[in-house]
């Protein structure tokens, strides 16, 4: 039951909703509803805040100062469901539901109220500029920068609620949302592990699976140590190992190479692909099997928490869980190796990328670029022949 009482002729409305204390205000101008809460829990004091605010919004409205139209926040409530059911079973929920805390935690406290039209590109700059320094550390009190790819993401959530306002008829068009004074980010790697830093942690895992800290751990040691082969042999992702079915396996004759490999059905965030391993893959992979398996549909290695615990544990004894550059080492680390061993191995670049379901571009910005191997003296060591010198004329 609402409590309510009009006022200024019936233009003004006072209410109070039955679950609260508070008094609130609504009245329509200008082709719009617009509401307030007056924050008071006495009628009288809310009576006087009220009235306040409707001859305010009156006088803003004579002056043309009165701002009609859609909100940002309008277009984000009607971006978010849209996307969310447009991409079902194209992107994964947890990406989905990245965009929507991006919303909610930075772009509707700064951009919500804003008019559509009043979002330019300096307002968008503002907002840089706004997240670069709005955050300080409680102990030095200097500025946190956000990640640069943080940064990005939202600028993405931005452009795609405009789209959205663009698409209904509610924006004329887009803003320039390209970031001036833009330089070439640095070239970076992915963190992975140097053959000899390889071998280092296999060695590891492999005395950790003959003698655990705990016998109740034995086996669990001794998937982390195949874990740690198979990855390294594959370069799975590990959201497809994670869903990796033992059906899903075969081992074959490579007719090439007359080698005995692994040919792996992969399901992760590029679909359904195929990858073809090293040798080195299949005996861990048959010790999993006969470890592990008890029917063709069960996961090779699963969503295993203790086997993450046990991988950084290791890692941290052999003081490998960071690279030189203060990169963070991870599971992931171990597709990183692969496809960095395969290029210093002279792979063709073009088949690894196949091999791994991501691009050319990709390995060539993370990997080739820090990778000598990949470099070929013989060409770019090229002297031009020196011209030889003239032979002085004979005379008589």
């Amino acid at each position: 039951m609402v409590e309510q009482v009009e006022l200024m002729g019936g233009k003004l409305h006072v209410y109070r909703r039955e679950n609260s204390t508070k008094w609130q205000c609504s009245t329509f101008l200008a082709g719009k509803n617009w509401r307030k809460s007056t924050k008071e829990d006495s009628f009288a004091h809310a009576k006087a805040i009220a009235e306040d605010w409707y001859l305010e919004l009156k006088g803003k409205m004579r002056g043309g100062e009165l701002k009609i139209g859609k909100t940002f926040e309008d277009a984000a409530e009607k971006f978010l469901p849209e996307y969310q059911a447009l991409t079902i079973g194209e992107r994964s929920p947890e990406y989905v539901a990245s965009l929507g805390l991006a919303l909610k935690v930075h772009l509707l406290p700064f951009f919500g109220d804003k008019l559509l039209t009043e979002i330019t590109p300096g307002l968008v700059q503002e907002y840089r500029i706004h997240r670069t320094t709005s955050r300080k550390n409680r102990h030095t009190g200097q500025p946190v920068r956000p990640a640069r790819k943080t940064l990005q993401q939202e600028i993405v959530v931005l452009r795609h609620v405009l789209k959205t306002a663009n698409r209904n008829g509610w924006l004329a068009y887009l803003p320039d949302l390209s970031a001036p004074y833009k330089m070439s980010g640095k070239i970076g790697h992915r963190a992975w592990f140097s053959p000899a830093e390889y071998k280092q942690l296999y060695q590891a895992t492999r005395q950790r699976a003959k003698t655990p800290k705990n016998a109740r751990w034995k086996t669990a040691c001794e998937n982390l140590h195949d874990y740690v082969l198979f990855m390294a042999n594959t370069g799975l992702r590990p959201d497809e190992a994670a869903r990796l079915e033992f059906r899903d396996v075969a081992i074959v004759t490579d007719e090439a190479t007359g080698e005995r490999i692994l040919e792996i059905e992969v399901r992760g965030k590029r679909g359904v692909g195929y990858c073809k391993s090293m040798t080195g893959a299949i005996l861990p992979f048959e010790r999993l099997r006969k470890r592990n398996k008890t029917k063709p549909t069960d996961r090779v290695f699963g969503k295993s928490k203790s086997q993450r615990e046990l991988l950084n544990a290791i890692l941290k004894e052999l003081e490998l869980k960071f690279d030189r550059d203060g990169n963070r080492r991870t599971a992931y680390s171990l597709r990183h190796t692969y496809i960095c061993l395969r290029l210093m191995e002279g792979a063709d670049i073009y088949q690894v990328a196949k091999n791994c379901r991501t691009s050319v571009e990709m390995i060539e910005k993370y990997y080739a670029s820090h990778i000598k191997n990949t470099l070929d003296a013989a060409a770019i060591n090229v002297k031009k022949p020196k011209l030889g010198k003239r032979p002085a004329d004979e005379t008589e």
